[in-house]
C-alpha cells in the first residue's frame, strides 16, 4: 500500500472518462529504450493491425548503445517480409518503439492456457 491507501499491483492504469481505472499493461513488461518507455502491449497491437500478421510478441534485447533495443517475433498469414512489417510500423509509431529486429516464426511459445510466453523468446 502507498501512504494515499492505493494499493501497488505494477499495472499500468488509465483512468475513465467515468472516473472507473483501467489496468492496460504491467511495468514488468516495460521497456527503457534510450531513456524512453516502451510497451510491448502497444508495439504488439500496432503489428496486429497489418493484415497478413497473425500474432506477434515484443521484448526487450540488450544494446549497448540504448539500454534495450525493440524485438519483434510475428506468426504471419501470407506473404510479408521484415522490411514491410518494420515500415508499417514507421506510420504508426515513434522512431524508439519501432522493432529494430523482426523474426517470423510458424508459432508464437504458449502456455497451456494460450498465454504467449516471451521469457522463451528471450531465450
Amino acid at each position: 500500500m502507498t501512504s494515499g491507501g492505493f494499493f501497488r499491483t505494477g499495472g499500468v492504469d488509465k483512468i475513465l472518462e467515468e472516473g472507473a481505472v483501467k489496468i492496460v499493461d504491467s511495468l514488468k513488461d516495460m521497456l527503457i529504450v534510450s531513456g524512453f518507455n516502451v510497451y510491448p502491449k502497444e508495439v504488439e497491437d500496432i503489428l496486429g493491425r497489418h493484415l497478413n500478421i497473425l500474432e506477434a510478441a515484443v521484448v526487450g534485447e540488450p544494446d549497448e548503445k540504448t539500454g534495450k533495443r525493440v524485438h519483434a517475433y510475428i506468426v504471419t498469414s501470407g506473404d510479408i517480409n521484415v522490411r514491410e512489417a518494420i515500415e508499417f510500423c514507421h506510420k504508426e509509431l515513434t522512431a524508439y518503439k519501432i522493432p529494430k529486429q523482426m523474426t517470423v516464426l510458424d508459432e508464437l511459445p504458449k502456455s497451456t492456457g494460450g498465454k504467449i510466453l516471451r521469457r522463451e523468446l528471450c531465450k
